[in-house]
């Protein structure tokens, strides 16, 4: 059985390991502008709409469930990832635990950059 060298697990060496490198950077890029307009278009709304409208109510509120969905959906996936590497599992390569770390984030930036725009 021959030994892998150490940093063989934390930089990608294969295609299809790169790609999924690649993806997540432009992942993360496309969340962090989704969430740049979002956080513009919400910063508008409070200034030109009254607090207490009923429609700035909800949106208030549905930006805190938003966030508290997206933080349990992380949390899980950082769990199943810490677990599975603890009890000496499959140690899932960073990649792919960040793909599937900022998906959740990802998936409600880009909603709600539609949504308000």
């Amino acid at each position: 059985m021959t030994q892998q060298p150490a940093w063989s697990e934390l930089v990608p060496t294969t295609p299809a390991a790169m790609f999924d490198v690649w993806k997540l950077g432009t992942t993360s890029v496309e969340m962090w502008s989704t969430a740049m307009s979002t956080i513009m278009s919400r910063t508008q709304l409070w200034g030109t709409q009254s607090p207490l409208d009923p429609k700035m109510i909800a949106e208030n509120q549905k930006m805190v469930s938003e966030k508290i969905a997206a933080s349990w959906e992380m949390w899980f996936v950082m769990q199943k990832a810490w677990m599975n590497a603890m009890s000496g599992g499959k140690v899932v390569p960073w990649w792919t635990t960040g793909t599937q770390f900022i998906k959740p984030l990802h998936k409600r930036t880009a909603a709600n950059s539609r949504r308000l725009s």
